[in-house]
């Protein structure tokens, strides 16, 4: 069986590959999306959501459903030995943005705005389809799609322009392009489980450190108030048959940290799993794509990985339009893995580090989590300069481009964002360069107060004159994924010149 050729095939549909179907069908490219599961995930698995993705699901028409639903944790509880440490999240060096603060958010609800949100768009999951093999030549993709209950003699062949594995850690979209997948695995065995708790504080996570590990509370709200993360007691085989793990099984592991001060009961979901530290050699192959846990797979720490997986796919969703529109030139897509595979491995090596340190057997580690962090995390709070800079770092704002073949400064000074923002410019500041997040900011458009990222939202190209009190000009080209592509300062030829080269060259 063969129907008419499509643009793109996303296989995979969670966060990511619903993510990308959402970008494309808003700019007009015929897709198909495909999962071989039965329904999407009714389990939390990822349950947070980073300032910088709710900034680019909000030019989806995503993010005001999410936050409708989600908890904004304030702070983080922090349980020593012999006190209760109260660490404020996110409440510092997020001035420019419309989210400075964590959403915590079951994937289930993140998945289901989502698929609404591509519903709404006319485009629906295609579920218990597998992928079975996929091919390529100079100007497209051969899929064989294999529909539940049928066999090989009803496989569906589909040819698209390109195809993006979304389709997480055992991606059939890599393995079949034999792209190598290269790792290691952590030596623990973690518990997970939804589930109420008795004797936690509401409204804030909760963690508590000893020379066994560390426990971890996380404000949920559905399907359960809580999500926990612990290691497992023992390492030893289950019996076959044996259930995963048991509630009574997670609260024992619970009482080895808290002392029995809190007690779960009624639990929605109980996990045990391995956590992997992998890397896709690359990210393309021909006409082949990889995004999200295809990609990079890596620990929980930091709430990195669906929201890295976000961003793949609102990076690529655009200069997959262009080339299929034939504007952006020939290198287009090559900027995908230049720009995306840094953020990848930068985002591998700060999970892996905090993540060691909090789960590491040695002997000196763990004395310094029972002994040593009592004495260190309340000097640690009081250094705001350097939360402003973790929480900079985690929110994933601070992600840039600026080495990018899509990034080119054109002449004149860089402009500080946060002197523009409060009219105090000083034209020799270091700041906004080509390859930069553009901030946000509060302004006033066609008479009413808004902000500077809902006037540009949408996936498009806008250019950006700003006039400063001096009463000079910076102008800013930007990307249809919100990042600087061209920029110069005042009002001269060579800068517009430049703009004009830019536009001619990337845009079509």
């Amino acid at each position: 069986m063969q129907r008419d050729p499509i643009d793109v095939l996303i296989v995979g549909a969670g966060p990511t590959g619903l993510t990308l179907a959402v970008q494309l069908a808003l700019l007009g490219v015929r897709i198909r999306i495909i999962d071989r599961s039965a329904d999407r995930v009714h389990e939390s698995r990822a349950l947070a959501l980073q300032p910088r993705s709710l900034e680019v699901l909000a030019g989806l028409g995503v993010t005001d459903g999410l936050v409708a639903a989600g908890n904004r944790a304030v702070q983080v509880k922090l349980h020593l030995r012999d006190r209760v440490l109260s660490v404020p999240l996110f409440d510092l060096g997020l001035e420019d943005t419309e989210y400075p603060y964590l959403l915590f958010l079951s994937q289930a609800e993140t998945e289901r705005l989502l698929e609404e949100r591509l519903a709404g768009l006319g485009i629906t999951v295609e579920r218990q389809v597998e992928l079975t093999d996929l091919t390529q030549d100079a100007g497209s993709v051969t899929a064989v799609l294999r529909h539940a209950g049928t066999g090989p003699a009803a496989d569906e062949t589909v040819r698209a322009a390109y195809a993006v594995g979304c389709d997480g850690a055992r991606s059939a979209v890599r393995r079949i392009a034999g792209i190598p997948f290269k790792g290691s695995t952590y030596p623990q065995t973690f518990l997970l489980a939804d589930a109420e708790a008795d004797g936690l504080e509401r409204g804030a996570a909760h963690a508590f450190a000893s020379a066994k590990g560390i426990l971890l509370f996380f404000p949920l709200g559905s399907p359960a108030t809580w999500r926990l993360l612990a290691i497992k007691r023992t390492t030893a085989a289950r019996p076959p048959g044996a259930p995963e793990a048991t509630l009574d099984e997670v609260q024992a592991a619970v009482d080895d940290y808290t002392g029995g001060t809190v007690r779960l009961h009624d639990a929605a979901w109980i996990t045990e799993f391995r956590i992997h530290l992998r890397a896709a050699a690359r990210y393309r192959s021909g006409r082949l794509f990889l995004a999200g846990d295809a990609a990079h797979v890596h620990s929980p720490a930091g709430a990195q990985g669906m929201n890295t997986g976000i961003q793949d796919a609102v990076n690529l969703g655009w200069k997959l339009a262009q080339a299929l529109a034939g504007t952006g030139g020939p290198n287009l897509l090559d900027t995908y893995q230049a720009e995306r595979q840094p953020v990848g491995k930068a985002v591998l090596r700060l999970s892996n580090r905090p993540f060691r340190i909090a789960t590491s057997l040695n002997p000196l580690v763990r004395f310094a989590r029972s002994r040593v962090s009592p004495v260190v995390a309340p000097l640690a709070a009081k250094a705001t300069w350097g939360r402003a800079r973790l929480f900079r770092t985690i929110s994933e704002l601070g992600i840039g481009y600026r080495r990018s073949a899509l990034s080119v400064n054109g002449p004149g000074p860089r402009v500080n964002w946060r002197q523009v923002r409060w009219g105090r410019v000083k034209s020799r500041h270091s700041g906004l360069r080509a390859g930069d997040r553009l901030p946000d900011t509060p302004v006033v458009y066609e008479g009413e107060t808004t902000t500077l990222h809902r006037v540009l939202a949408g996936p498009a190209w806008h250019l950006l004159h700003w006039r400063l009190p001096d009463g000079g000009a910076a102008h800013y080209l930007v990307r249809p994924d919100g990042y600087i592509g061209y920029c110069y300062m005042g009002d001269n030829d060579e800068g517009a010149a430049g703009l004009a080269e830019y536009l001619n060259r990337w845009v079509g």
